[in-house]
C-alpha cells in the first residue's frame, strides 16, 4: 500500500529507521511515533519507498 502524501511518506521512513535500530525512538514525533508500534517493518517499507513525485504534501481529510 503506498502512502497517499509526503508528509505519510517521510513519517514512514523516520519509523522504519528507528524499527530497525538506525534511530533511537526517542526521537520520533507525532505519526513517526504511532507507526513504529502499530505497523510491520515490510508494511513501513511500501509506504517508505512511494514515490514523492505528484504526491499532495498532506493527505486531504474525508
Amino acid at each position: 500500500m503506498p502512502a497517499t502524501s509526503k508528509a505519510q511518506q517521510k513519517a514512514a521512513g523516520a519509523a522504519l529507521s528507528a524499527k530497525r535500530g538506525e534511530t533511537p525512538k526517542s526521537k520520533l514525533k507525532g505519526a513517526s511515533k504511532e507507526m513504529v508500534e502499530s505497523m510491520s517493518e515490510k508494511q513501513l517499507e511500501d509506504f517508505a519507498e512511494t514515490k514523492r513525485k505528484g504526491l499532495p504534501a498532506k493527505k486531504k481529510k474525508d
